[in-house]
């Protein structure tokens, strides 16, 4: 097999890649009925009508706590292969996992004396 059959399988991916996601939403597109109506331009949510204005300003604390997630949450996903190799792991790679989780660590514990993640 030369190299240029073998890059033939990743140029075939890249040009199928986008076609099918895109075909099916094309496809629904052409063959849903089109009826607009002002009822169904009205806001909803969750099954219950609005009433006043529709607008509201989400707590700080909020994102906050997303962001804090996010951040353990990716922690996680590094760690896990570190984890799972940690029997093969010379020391250099040791060193850097711990520097890894001492560096998160750390984060949480100044966000923490800070008191960013107190609920006020």
């Amino acid at each position: 097999m030369t190299v240029l059959n073998e890059w033939a399988f990743i140029g075939v991916f890249a040009i199928m890649a986008p076609i099918f996601p895109a075909l099916p939403i094309l496809i629904a597109a052409i063959l849903r009925p089109k009826k607009p109506n002002i009822l169904k331009s009205q806001t909803y949510e969750c099954g219950v009508e609005t009433v006043g204005d529709t607008w509201v300003q989400f707590r700080v604390q909020y994102y906050l706590y997303g962001l804090v997630f996010l951040v353990f949450d990716v922690e996680m996903v590094f760690l896990f292969p570190w984890a799972m190799a940690y029997s093969q792991l010379d020391l250099f790679a040791f060193g850097a996992g711990f520097l890894f989780i001492f560096l998160l660590a750390d984060a949480l514990i100044y966000a923490w004396r800070k008191e960013v993640l107190a609920w006020r």
